[in-house]
């Protein structure tokens, strides 16, 4: 039997919440201080309807202070220009996309938030309601766990070989590997690959929070196509509902729909050349001195960063010496890399 933990970073700056299956990270859920929360999963919302596209079935909301979202409605139920409606954001924006609200019904006055997204802590209850909250450092520790595996592109497969997931703009694309995987039926082999891959790219396609089109390039040839779908049904059934999956193709592949909630981690974390940005770096350097002032009580601490990232932690840091007092300095030095920052007490 599956077994799901919860754990709860609350950070400076931000607050991450990770769900464990099996005692490997599951979902991760990053939400910043900073970030405005009727954007944000679960949100309610008064918004006005700034134009309607009855080609597409869609209108466009205005939410306010510039924030936009999309709305999908049927050809009976038309939606008028101009008129006030309240809402529900369903899906997060993510690159390039609006977010998509759900019609809850009509709105009165101006755009506004009327009721905020749920918290982290009652997010998380949600996947698994009778597991203990957990806090603290051992939260911290799997919440950087989490974070670093989501990173990952390649991950190793339970028995041997690997998966690699990589999301483009149109799909996600996930190619498995035997690898060093051996055994003296290469039939069953590859079909144990297979299956072990559906339970692993289920887990990390929600760790990474992705979802839409998802094309999984699987191994070997002649697959049994009931086997790997009922396993495909059984392993994205915590997405559902609204998860479609299709029948191994001519070529070996499945091709799934999951939906979309929450906005990718990656598009949290990192630029588009696929480095750490300048935020998620500040976040790591502030974790860090947090740690070290633990370590060393009393201890004055010196920080020494790129200067893009000792701009980035400068807020940060203004909110952590409330909470530990004044006792380091962050400097910037322009001949450090970016990804790599040094501190030391005395």
């Amino acid at each position: 039997m599956s077994t799901r933990r919860l754990f709860l970073d609350r950070g400076v700056g931000e607050t991450r919440a990770v769900v464990t299956l099996d005692d490997r990270p599951e979902r991760l859920l990053i939400r910043r201080d900073d970030e405005d929360p009727r954007l944000a999963l679960g949100a309610r919302l008064v918004a006005r309807i700034a134009s309607v596209e009855p080609a597409i079935g869609t209108a466009f909301l205005d939410l306010g202070n510039g924030l936009e979202a999309i709305l999908p409605f049927k050809p009976d139920e038309r939606p008028v220009r101009g008129g006030a409606v309240e809402i529900e954001i369903r899906s997060e924006p993510r690159a390039g996309k609006l977010a998509v609200a759900r019609l809850i019904g009509a709105g009165e006055g101006a755009p506004r938030l009327v009721a905020p997204p749920p918290d982290l802590a009652e997010v998380l209850q949600g996947f698994a309601r009778d597991a203990r909250l957990v806090e603290g450092r051992e939260a911290r520790a799997m919440a950087d766990e989490a974070e670093a595996e989501a990173l990952e592109t390649i991950h190793p497969l339970p028995g041997g070989g690997t998966l690699a997931v990589e999301p483009t703009r149109a799909l996600t694309a996930i190619d498995v590997d035997l690898g060093e995987r051996k055994g003296a039926d290469a039939k069953r082999v590859t079909r144990q690959a297979n299956l072990a891959a559906l339970t692993e790219s289920a887990r990390l396609l929600r760790l990474k929070g992705l979802g839409g089109l998802v094309v999984m390039d699987l191994v070997g040839r002649g697959h049994d196509g009931n086997a790997l779908l009922a396993a495909a049904r059984l392993a994205f059934a915590p997405d559902n509902p609204g998860v479609s999956i299709g029948p191994v193709g001519r070529f070996g592949t499945m091709e799934l729909s999951i939906p979309r909630r929450t906005r990718p981690v990656l598009e949290q974390l990192r630029r588009s050349d696929g480095a750490l940005n300048d935020r998620a770096l500040a976040q790591r350097l502030i974790r860090r001195v947090e740690a070290e002032a633990s370590a060393q009580p009393g201890a004055r601490l010196t920080v020494a960063c790129a200067p893009a990232i000792a701009a980035a932690a400068e807020p940060l840091g203004r909110v952590l010496a409330e909470r530990i007092g004044a006792r380091f300095l962050i400097s910037s030095d322009p001949a450090r890399p970016r990804d790599q920052f040094d501190v030391s007490g005395a």
